[in-house]
């Protein structure tokens, strides 16, 4: 969505907001200017205004004498079938460590990847075409990125190292869905109490569009993505997408963003907290609460350039960052990076997470949250022998701390010819997305996000949560397999929240600011519903930005994949969650089920 949109207008947004974790939520009611909540809920008690360092300040690192935008943007390979399982396309991917050169005067970095590549390789797939997966685990027995053993799922009595993999976005039977409790270790010795499979069937009812593949083991997520468990893309096409005539082959590229510390040496750094002798055991000894580095690479690769020939590109967003929201701008600059006060060229946003929008959307800025993508169409003819630096100005957190922010993502260099006429079209009707009504919804659901900090004057923060329950509490959101719901995110905390839906593809419907310190006895608005930005509606969305102080309301059809035997009252368990890996980690995750 755009910077100028959702960006929780009417209330401060200064405010660092603390809710008592206490009671437990139900579902709340209708859309007036107040609401007075009959169900229980933690008694209200917000901290004074702070907007503290929440990651600990990290000295030395390489980000101080790397230069920027002397390395080429690598393109990720694309997959081929290892087999077919009947008529099925099947592959085989290792999950392995290695060592790759990040940027041109770092010594080579140890990661883990899949078929070890760092991102991973893209999946390109035709709708209508199922295929199947084996993802093996053949990584060491030990973690080489610090564990905080008191987070849940990641006690001592579990292995240290477990992974299970997350199609983001795809619309799958949960024994295929990455179910963060489904976890394996190194050739299947250990499994997770949800694991079912060792191969992972991927349906084939969904549209053209961008979904990518990440680890998801509860505990260690953010550190197995971190280490290079991340940003593989999963690229669906089909007859309607081939009709348009959209840029293709070599004029198509991935954009998968991510920040990271280096150390001098090549390694990654990945903080651990820093308490200040706060005295509170509940405060998690090792555990950040935001991942923010000094560090953007693009593709696996520090600060790339791209040389581009003045014609029509289609690019690929995904942001694979742990926390960072991105907020983007294409800026003329010299060759060495340096902005000249003029813009590039805008533009053209052509689809979102889950297909391609009803007709281009011109912007001069985009803003992207964790494991949100954008595709985006940029015409570079009419700018020949020009270079032009892709900003971000998003604070961090989110959106307004005072963290690190790097300002450069990549750099475009464009060249002065074309090496063959540019055949590719940007047609002004690209989709039909319909507009899912309120008329066929059945049940109005609340989310209600929190953060529980310690006392002044540490205010150190322990845990993030939804509804204020913990990862196993009982499943409370139970839709029925093929209902519509429309779901409330009621943000009572200082920060934006990239929330994903697994299973599902929503709609955004609108956004209204509420006053927190009157939540939650009250629901008090303090403006008018803002609609999405032009770019979020309409649109088929599996991420959504909540903003602070902000109530975003959500409609989704919960249908399970075409064909889906079920028996009356048969559960499928899926989760929802925030999609700040350190959040997700800490409790602000839940399960839920579609009931049969």
């Amino acid at each position: 969505m755009s910077g100028e949109n959702g960006n929780g207008k009417g209330h401060d947004a200064k405010r660092r907001r603390l809710l008592k974790i206490g009671g437990a939520i139900g579902v709340g009611g209708a859309a007036g200017g107040t609401v007075v909540l009959t169900t229980l809920f933690p008694t209200k008690g917000h901290a004074a205004a702070k907007h503290h360092r929440r990651l600990p300040p990290q000295h030395g690192t390489a980000a101080g004498w790397l230069r920027k935008f002397v390395d080429e943007l690598p393109i990720t390979a694309t997959l081929r079938p290892s087999a077919m399982l009947g008529s099925v396309p099947f592959y085989d991917i290792d999950m392995v460590r290695f060592q790759k050169k990040l940027h041109r005067d770092l010594p080579p970095t140890t990661l883990w990847g899949y078929n070890g590549m760092y991102p991973g390789p893209t999946f390109e797939v035709r709708r209508g075409h199922p295929i199947a997966v084996r993802w093996k685990n053949n990584l060491p027995d030990q973690h080489f990125l610090p564990i905080d053993t008191t987070i849940h799922g990641a006690e001592p009595k579990f292995p240290s190292v477990r992974t299970v993999v997350h199609l983001h976005g795809q619309k799958t039977l949960p024994d295929s869905d990455g179910y963060p409790e489904a976890w394996f270790t190194n050739g299947f010795k250990q499994t997770g109490p949800f694991f079912t499979t060792r191969i992972y069937r991927y349906p084939k009812d969904q549209q053209a569009t961008t979904l990518w593949y990440h680890d998801h083991a509860l505990g260690i997520t953010r550190l197995n993505v971190y280490a290079g468990l991340g940003g593989g893309l999963y690229l669906i096409r089909d007859d309607h997408e081939d009709s348009l005539g959209l840029p293709s082959g070599e004029h198509e590229i991935p954009l998968v963003i991510q920040d990271r510390f280096f150390n001098s040496d090549g390694s990654l750094l990945y903080p651990v907290e820093d308490n200040g002798g706060d005295p509170d055991t509940r405060v998690p000894p090792v555990w950040i609460p935001e991942f923010f580095g000094d560090t953007v690479l693009v593709n696996g690769k520090v600060w790339p350039f791209l040389e581009v020939e003045p014609r029509k590109y289609r690019f690929r967003i995904l942001n694979a960052s742990n926390a960072r929201v991105y907020h983007m701008t294409l800026q003329e600059s010299s060759v060495t990076g340096q902005r000249l006060g003029r813009p590039g060229p805008v533009f053209q946003q052509i689809g979102s997470d889950g297909g391609l929008l009803p007709s281009p959307v011109t912007r001069t800025d985009l803003l992207i949250a964790p494991a949100e993508r954008l595709d985006v169409v940029i015409d570079f003819s009419g700018w020949k022998g020009k270079t032009f630096v892709l900003n971000n100005d998003a604070k961090a957190p989110y959106p307004d701390g005072d963290d690190i922010v790097p300002t450069d993502i990549m750099l475009f260099k464009v060249e002065g010819r074309v090496k063959e006429p540019d055949r590719s079209r940007l047609p002004a009707v690209l989709n039909t997305v319909p507009p899912l009504a309120l008329g066929p919804v059945v049940k109005v659901r609340d989310l209600v996000l929190s953060e529980l900090d310690s006392a002044a004057p540490f205010e150190n923060p322990i845990m993030a949560m939804i509804n204020d329950a913990h990862w196993d509490d009982p499943v409370t959101e139970t839709p029925k397999a093929g209902s519509t719901e429309l779901w409330r995110i009621i943000n009572t905390t200082g920060d934006a929240h990239p929330i994903h839906v697994h299973l599902v593809q929503f709609q955004i419907l609108d956004r209204r600011p509420f006053n927190p310190d009157l939540y939650p006895d009250q629901l008090v608005y303090t403006g008018p519903a803002e609609p999405p930005a032009n770019n979020e509606r309409p649109a088929w969305k599996d991420t959504v930005i909540s903003f602070p102080g902000t109530v975003t309301r959500i409609i989704a059809k919960f249908d399970l994949p075409t064909g889906t035997p079920m028996l009356p009252g048969q559960r499928f368990r899926y989760v929802f969650h925030c999609h700040i890996l350190e959040h997700e980690e800490n409790e602000m995750m839940r399960p839920y089920d579609v009931v049969g």
